[in-house]
């Protein structure tokens, strides 16, 4: 009886033994069965990323898209300038239209030539102020007084292709040529830019001394 209690006594502890081993077993293939399950979630991670090659690619395409938008977009802004430009010679005109009426006297647009503007009171009063407008003050002698300021937007790149016509309103506000004495028909200004390949004038004309046009000119003449 006691050969035989020692035996189960020794089954019981090999038992036991078998049986933590067992839990050592499934613990540790817990452990890996776990681990295992983190290994695709790191490599899925990993493969989140860009390539040196992909990198490559979208810097190249954005290059590309770069160089061809700059240059049209240089055209329009010359455009713009162009605009903007012959839009304040056009207002200069309406001020010294409607100066001309309120004070019923004469007023003069500038030319950027002092020998368009002639050498009287008003023209001598110019100089070279392309689009400025001045008053005829009357007195002994009579004086000019300025109603604008030149305009200061034709400068490079902008142009002008030839002069600016000198415009004498009378008190009815009919423009007349500086030395003319019928209303006035024909260009005003011709305002250009040689940085652009076509469309690169803005004529402004007048017809019957009152009403104005602008436009841009449909040809490629060089400018100026």
């Amino acid at each position: 009886m006691q050969v035989l209690s020692r035996q189960r006594g020794v089954s019981l502890i090999e038992v036991r033994k078998s049986a933590n081993t067992g839990s050592r077993l499934f613990e540790c293939g817990s452990i890996a069965t776990v681990a295992s399950r983190h290994k695709p979630v790191a490599a899925r991670r990993h493969a989140s990323g860009f390539t040196m090659v992909e990198l490559m690619i979208t810097v190249t395409i954005a290059v590309v898209l770069i160089m061809i938008a700059v240059p049209s977009f240089k055209t329009i802004i010359l455009s713009n300038k162009l605009t903007t430009t012959s839009n304040d010679l056009i207002l200069a005109i309406n001020s010294a239209r409607m100066e001309a009426v309120k004070r019923n006297a004469k007023t003069q647009l500038c030319s950027n030539s002092a020998s368009v503007n002639t050498s009287d009171t008003l023209g001598n009063a110019c100089t070279t102020q392309t689009g400025a407008v001045y008053v005829l003050v009357g007195g002994s002698p009579a004086t000019a007084a300025t109603v604008l300021a030149g305009i200061t937007g034709i400068t490079m790149p902008i142009q002008l292709s030839g002069n600016v016509q000198a415009l004498r309103f009378n008190g009815q506000g009919l423009a007349y040529a500086a030395t003319a004495t019928a209303p006035y028909n024909g260009t005003v200004a011709d305002i250009c830019t040689s940085q652009m390949s076509n469309n690169n004038h803005r004529k402004i004309t007048m017809v019957a001394g009152s009403i104005l046009a602008t436009a841009p000119a449909p040809d490629s003449r060089a400018c100026p």
